[in-house]
């Protein structure tokens, strides 16, 4: 199937009242259909999206989707039918299928297009909807006259999706307006399959109905946040030697740190936090103090290796803090200078790395002096 997007943003939105289109009016700092149409532009299954406006709002359409990709655009009639049907006219050649939907149901979920892609795989016509669960009544003048079954009742969603060729043979031969596309396809022969459908997919129809978007988004922002949190702990003795190397910078000491690579306990318990964050273990495990290739090795090899590899796990690092346990040297001096350095090697800014010393009170190895311990937390936030 080669499946086109046909957003269907013609109208003027009259029960909203008066002033902008509810399809340009903002949601969340951006125009509803934005929201929409960015929403079946980034789903890998649709090849195309075409954006059926009015006549009037061609600059105002336009402007409010730049940037975004492969997008062709028509001028709609004076129906929703008739849009609809300009709309399928101008669809990008080679289209089999097509994805009908409305420019102010801006909250469909990538779930529910799926649902109706898979569907048009054994059918000609496939639409989302929701049981009927309230009970129904008949009413005139404000009072209750009767009631009426549920039984077999749908809420009908969109997107409405249809093999191109029965959906255009159903408009061409439509003798009167339907309420959607569903519609015109039975009354053209055609059998649709109802597909899952979701309570958040809702249409943006009264002014009361933007504050309950932008509840809904607000709820899908704190469940698709990922932050990682990931510490790190390193421990280096002391040895022969004239220099110390901590977080990247070379302190003259009267003793150097003893390690399989330079000994930069700093660095090391950094690079442990990052790798902790993702799941993926210890430096030891990417890199074994077994192969002599990283004997004496600069500890920034290890650290860019974990940076790279959070961003290619699609995570930014929100902060570092590491914290150097020791009598002495002194870090207090050298503190601002480290974290420039570690500023150079992972790329962020300043204020985003944290380093700092403290003392053991003379107490344990390092209080006996005896060596240095680091310990660092890093933050990983999904970008």
């Amino acid at each position: 199937m080669k499946v086109a997007a046909l957003i269907v943003a013609a109208g003027s939105g009259s029960r909203m009242g008066g002033g902008l289109p509810k399809q340009f009016r903002l949601l969340a700092g951006r125009p509803v259909l934005r929201h929409t149409v960015e929403i079946f532009a980034k789903h890998p299954d649709v090849a195309s999206v075409t954006v059926v406006h009015a006549a009037d709002t061609e600059e105002t359409t336009r402007d409010c989707l730049k940037d975004i990709e492969n997008i062709g655009f028509t001028i709609g009639g004076e129906s929703r039918a008739a849009s609809v049907a300009l709309g399928l006219a101008a669809l990008p050649s080679g289209t089999t299928h097509v994805l009908i939907h409305d420019g102010a149901r801006c909250l469909t979920s990538r779930a529910v297009i799926d649902g109706v892609i898979e569907a048009l795989a054994d059918a000609d016509a496939a639409a989302p909807a929701l049981a009927v669960t309230d009970a129904l009544w008949c009413g005139e003048d404000a009072q209750v006259t009767g009631m009426q079954s549920r039984d077999g009742l749908y809420r009908a969603q969109t997107p409405q999706g249809f093999a191109l060729d029965p959906i255009r043979a159903a408009h061409e031969n439509g003798t009167h307006e339907a309420a959607d596309d569903v519609e015109l396809a039975l009354g053209h022969g055609i059998d649709v399959t109802i597909t899952q459908g979701d309570e958040d997919n809702i249409k943006l129809t009264y002014p009361q109905d933007f504050a309950h978007a932008e509840r809904i988004l607000k709820e899908r922002e704190q469940r698709s946040m990922d932050i990682r949190l990931g510490n790190g702990f390193d421990v280096h003795r002391f040895g022969e030697g004239d220099h110390v190397i901590l977080c990247g910078v070379e302190i003259p000491f009267g003793r150097g740190l003893q390690g399989h690579s330079d000994a930069d306990v700093g660095m090391h318990a950094i690079t442990d936090a990052i790798y902790g964050a993702l799941g993926q273990g210890d430096i030891g495990q990417h890199f074994p103090p077994s192969e002599a290739q990283w004997k004496g090795a600069a500890s920034d090899i290890f650290l860019k290796h974990a940076v790279e590899l959070a961003q290619d796990s699609g995570f930014a690092i929100g902060n570092v803090d590491c914290t150097l346990i020791c009598e002495q040297p002194k870090i207090g001096p050298r503190a601002t200078e480290m974290r420039v350095k570690l500023c150079e090697i992972m790329g962020l800014d300043i204020e985003r790395i944290s380093v700092k010393a403290t003392t053991s009170e003379r107490l344990g190895f390092t209080g006996r002096e005896e060596g240095i311990a680091a310990l660092a937390t890093a933050t990983l936030v999904k970008s």
